[in-house]
């Protein structure tokens, strides 16, 4: 089955699948290996990880859809893309959403803002009108056609924030009716909320749980209660970022402080555990099937 639809039947079955966010390959391989189901492109994890900086719109789409494009060749797991407000009008809308089936995505997002867009948990959001982000869709849809009808158009609205929830119900359901396959409502601020609009929208509905001790607008409801709530998929975008800046800023401090500590190997991984995770034993192998067997005896000093 393809990748778009396998993505394509997990939200239409409302169950809640959770979606870590990945930022770069190794973050994309972490979360197969964990056992997830699907990953999904962090827009605020690639800016920090490629820029150091924040997620108000400086990443270009070449830079978004290049690491897709490498995460999506790293894991057999569904990848969605994250693509922004589509890098500009809804003819930029075209050109992403081909360019993110080219390199293997089984969706993407795309969101209400005005471009530059922000996280959607910063302040400062602007939103383009409805009928300007329904012709976006529409584009989307169009362009997928061709290419992968099975594509996952996943449409994000930042209403809530800006002009209030019941702007951000009318436009969901107008982004459902130009075509959307998921309805991406960002910052609902409680459970009743999230309810609320599971019964309002004509779509499967994703929100995102900022994963922070801080700072996120949603509270972090169980995952097993946004099943019952009928939720289809669940973002958890920056945990994965966040947990290695907060766990290699200690290391540092450490090391700093301390130097090498024999005592403090919880910080790390082992070296045979990592070379698991990039696959090093399948290389050797690979040497031995292609390489002449005098190098490979001589590089491994074998009999």
């Amino acid at each position: 089955m393809k990748k778009t639809t396998q993505l394509k039947k997990m939200i239409n079955e409302k169950r809640a699948v959770v979606a870590p966010g990945c930022y770069d390959v190794l973050s994309a391989k972490l979360i197969q290996e964990a056992g997830f189901e699907l990953t999904q492109v962090s827009g605020f994890g690639v800016s920090a990880c490629l820029l150091g900086k924040p997620d108000v719109g400086l990443l270009g789409w070449n830079e978004v859809v290049d690491m897709t494009w490498r995460i999506c060749q790293a894991v057999s797991i569904p990848v969605m893309g994250d693509g922004d407000t589509g890098f500009g009008n809804a003819l930029n809308v075209i050109r992403t959403v081909q360019d993110f089936i080219q390199v293997g995505a089984a969706g993407v997002n795309l969101e209400d803002q005005v471009f530059p867009k922000r996280c959607g948990h910063m302040e400062g959001k602007q939103l383009v009108s409805e009928e300007e982000m329904a012709l976006k869709i529409e584009a989307a849809v169009q362009a997928r056609k061709a290419l992968d009808p099975d594509f996952v158009i996943n449409a994000r609205t930042d209403a809530i924030a800006v002009s209030g929830y019941e702007d951000a119900i009318h436009r969901a359901n107008a982004y459902a009716a130009a075509g959307a396959d998921m309805i991406f409502l960002e910052a609902p601020t409680d459970k009743k909320m999230i309810r609320d609009a599971v019964s309002k929208i004509n779509a499967p509905i994703s929100i995102n749980l900022f994963d922070s001790v801080v700072g996120g607008k949603t509270p972090l409801i169980p995952i097993e209660e946004l099943r019952e709530l009928s939720v289809a998929r669940v973002s958890v975008p920056v945990g994965t970022i966040f947990v290695v800046t907060k766990w290699l800023r200690e290391y540092l401090k450490v090391l700093k402080e301390r130097g090498i500590m024999p005592d403090r190997t919880d910080l790390l991984c082992t070296f045979d555990e990592f070379k698991g995770l990039v696959g090093l034993s399948e290389y050797k192998e690979l040497e031995k099937r292609f390489l002449p067997r005098s190098v490979v005896q001589e590089k491994y000093k074998e009999e």
